[in-house]
């Protein structure tokens, strides 16, 4: 009975009416005459692919990576190891990393310390969680290595195309059109390496627009499955080709910036911007989404796969948008300042005696913490003795 179910809904959600253009079927993309057409079964390949690559991933990081940031002279920043606490411990795993200002009065009590020790306590614990710079430098250099050969072999299968240069010539003849065998190897590449970075997200930096690369990353496998099994292979690896281009000049701005050569950092960051804005924000609505909404239904009526492909070409467009905006933050910020900035998306580290990010995070507490029934004293003789350690009269324990 199940297995009945299944079929029928397979059968149902196939329907040639929802996927082909009017007066198409799926029998017009069956292998004949020596010709090959793309089969949606052809992407299963895709998972073991993926597989390997977190495998190969993690191999260059180990061999090659991380000697490489070694030579280059990376080093991580010296973290001081937070004493054991059990109470604040508890709360930073299963309340929250930054405590209100009520709550950090609450813990110093229980703790029986002062205020400024329990903030340097939240301080230190959340420098431990954050990602080490070779860590951030290893996984730059793997995807700068990917990104790069991905797209000098997408320039290879696609230079002599003629849909490269004219987008409408990719919907001549649509859909019979032969799947060629190095155009279905990259695809596969680029579906893998994908799917790989979706298995690799719980290990990767999190960096602040964790979420939109989430949607990224399940819109370009999605696009690519779709475009795939419904023969668009023309204009999808175009997008994909596209997004290569700015890609791997991001990650070697990356790369640069943390080994601190600032002057190649700065100028790979100008070429990327330029880049990103012309392929993302030029070509990518003028090209990919002009022809996607005109010309691939000059010579049919439209269908339910025309909408849905449009509606995740433009989901990607909205991501290139917010991406934008923050690229323009760090151009304002390195016009005002002259420098690059570090990455906009990513945690700072926080120092252990930032006495005034303390004070803008509680900007109260410490005149109203001896005000409030069971606050802890801000200038007990805890208090004092910290100030004491803290000017170098008392030896470090």
């Amino acid at each position: 009975m199940n297995f009945s179910m299944w079929s029928s809904l397979n059968e149902w959600l196939w329907q040639e009416r929802f996927w082909l253009p009017p007066n198409n079927s799926w029998a017009v993309l069956e292998d004949r005459d020596g010709l090959v057409y793309a089969h949606p079964r052809d992407m299963l390949m895709a998972l073991p692919l993926a597989l390997a690559l977190v495998a190969v991933r993690f191999t260059f990081e180990r061999f090659i990576g991380l000697p490489l940031s070694r030579w280059l002279g990376v080093r991580n920043q010296t973290r001081r190891p937070v004493k054991p606490n059990a109470t604040l411990e508890k709360h930073f795993l299963m309340e929250g990393q930054r405590p209100t200002e009520p709550q950090m009065s609450l813990l110093a009590t229980q703790c029986g310390l002062t205020l400024r020790q329990t903030q340097h306590w939240f301080r230190r614990r959340r420098n431990q969680d954050r990602p080490c710079l070779t860590k951030k430098f290893c996984e730059a250099s793997w995807r700068f290595t990917f990104y790069l050969c991905s797209f000098i072999g997408g320039i290879s299968v696609l230079y002599h195309e003629s849909w490269l240069w004219t987008p409408v010539m990719c919907w001549d003849s649509y859909p019979q059109q032969p799947l060629k065998p190095a155009l279905y190897h990259w695809y596969l590449l680029e579906l893998s390496f994908y799917v790989s970075l979706l298995i690799t997200l719980p290990f990767d930096t999190k960096r602040k627009d964790f979420k939109e690369q989430v949607a990224h990353h399940f819109v370009t496998i999605t696009l690519i499955v779709f475009s795939y099994s419904t023969n668009l292979l023309r204009i999808g690896s175009l997008v994909l080709l596209l997004h290569d281009s700015s890609d791997y000049l991001l990650e070697a701005c990356k790369l640069f910036n943390y080994t601190h050569w600032r002057r190649v950092c700065d100028a790979l960051f100008i070429i990327f911007s330029l880049v990103f804005f012309y392929t993302r924000l030029v070509l990518f609505p003028t090209q990919i989404l002009y022809t996607t909404y005109y010309e691939s239904i000059a010579n049919s009526g439209p269908f339910f796969g025309y909408y849905f492909f449009n509606v995740l070409l433009m989901t990607l467009q909205l991501l290139h948008v917010f991406w934008s905006c923050l690229i323009l933050r760090m151009i304002y910020s390195f016009i005002k300042k002259g420098q690059m900035e570090k990455d906009v998306r990513s945690d700072v580290e926080e120092s252990d005696s930032s006495d005034g990010e303390a004070a803008q995070e509680y900007p109260q507490l410490k005149n109203r913490a001896a005000h409030r029934p069971g606050a802890a004293p801000t200038d007990g003789p805890r208090s004092r003795a910290a100030r004491r350690m803290a000017n170098g009269h008392t030896p470090a324990t």
